[in-house]
């Protein structure tokens, strides 16, 4: 989700120094390569079961138009027209969310936007992390959403290095989003891009975002922190 469309009262930007990879060393294993036990798989069936749609505002009701369905063992999001979350029906608390992603290409097209949420409510709090392709901020890998001062939630961007770490769009990409008390890390396809240690929210929901775009995704899963070696 882009700041300029989101209405924002406060914007707070955070500049993070990311932990980058030696020059010409390959990429890490995703943790769920690495350790595939333990992972609780969350992809839906065709009847979505599990997983629901819930408007960005909570004062609105999701789009007419569903942009999500199942084929060939792949979530599609037909986000054109859409702006939305769909959300998986449990809340986690520490633990890893996987997700693997590709847009659509399409010709003369540079900037393509998603997300996938960690410690999310239904539209009320949320932490979204960035799955774009942007020529303007929030970037890859950024976190985008609502963070708490003294009760009272306010927008902020928490700035990475994801787009360092980006396959271009049509490619396949991984998130694999850390979280463990007050930190939530981000990687990228093997790549540590974020590290940010100001989290107030201890669970919630996890899930991805329909914003306009055609989006593939494969391997939802959730590792709770509790099945980590």
């Amino acid at each position: 989700m882009r700041p300029h469309l989101a209405g924002l009262v406060v914007l707070l930007v955070f500049p993070l120094a990311a932990v980058a990879q030696d020059a010409g060393k390959k990429p890490a294993k995703s943790a769920l390569e690495t350790d595939p036990k333990g992972w609780l798989d969350l992809m839906p069936g065709k009847d979505l079961a599990g997983w629901k749609r819930v408007a960005i505002s909570p004062e609105t009701e999701p789009a007419a138009k569903n942009a999500w369905s199942v084929k060939d063992g792949l979530l599609l999001c037909d986000g054109v027209g859409v702006k939305e979350m769909f959300l998986y029906d449990k809340e986690f608390g520490d633990g890893v969310f996987h997700v693997e992603w590709r847009f659509k290409k399409l010709e003369g097209k540079q900037d393509y936007n998603s997300g996938a949420y960690v410690r999310t409510t239904d539209g009320k709090l949320w932490h979204q992390v960035q799955i774009a392709h942007l020529e303007k901020p929030p970037f890859m890998g950024d976190i985008f959403g609502d963070k708490l001062i003294d009760g009272k939630a306010e927008r902020y961007i928490i700035r990475g290095e994801g787009d360092k770490h980006a396959r271009p769009p049509g490619e396949w990409n991984t998130h694999e989003i850390t979280m463990q008390g007050n930190t939530i890390d981000v990687w990228i396809n093997g790549a540590k891009a974020l590290s940010w240690n100001e989290c107030q929210v201890a669970k919630g929901r996890v899930g991805l975002q329909a914003e306009f775009f055609l989006v593939e995704f494969r391997n939802l899963k959730f590792k709770p922190a509790s099945s980590k070696p």
